[in-house]
């Protein structure tokens, strides 16, 4: 098993899945509270705390994935400015790729999550720079 260390290692185990495997991205908007209080500024500044703000989603298959700065070109295109995206795959069965139906619920599904200030530990997370992002409380 591989360890997930960046985008690479993640397609590397999708890759090895014997199922076909559907990407799921949520691109994620930081921001200031605007009633924020005492030194959440001071850390926000230092890139930690602030709201988490859906900004896009998409789905892909694997075999449309090719590497991070790929996909921050993509992105880019779209005119929005993120920060952060969510990573999640959805497995297949039998051999047949997840429904769009299935895709579409679990995107909002993830959407939601954050709107709500959910825990999104289940979910990979990397930054623009494409280092991992690690949540906490």
């Amino acid at each position: 098993m591989v360890d997930i260390i960046n985008y690479e290692t993640l397609l590397i185990t999708g890759k090895a899945q014997t199922e076909p495997q559907r990407f799921l991205f949520v691109f994620l908007k930081t921001s200031l509270p605007t009633d924020h209080e005492g030194d959440e500024e001071q850390r926000f500044q230092s890139g930690q705390g602030g709201v988490l703000q859906p900004l896009m989603c998409v789905d892909k298959p694997l075999d449309e994935l090719t590497d991070f700065v790929d996909l921050v070109k993509e992105s880019d295109a779209m005119g929005q400015d993120w920060q952060i995206v969510l990573v999640a795959c959805l497995s297949g069965l039998g051999g047949v790729m997840p429904s769009s139906t299935e895709t579409e619920l679990q995107l909002k599904m993830m959407v939601q999550r954050v709107e709500n200030g959910g825990d999104l530990s289940r979910y990979l997370a990397f930054n623009k720079a494409g280092t991992l992002v690690q949540f906490s409380e």
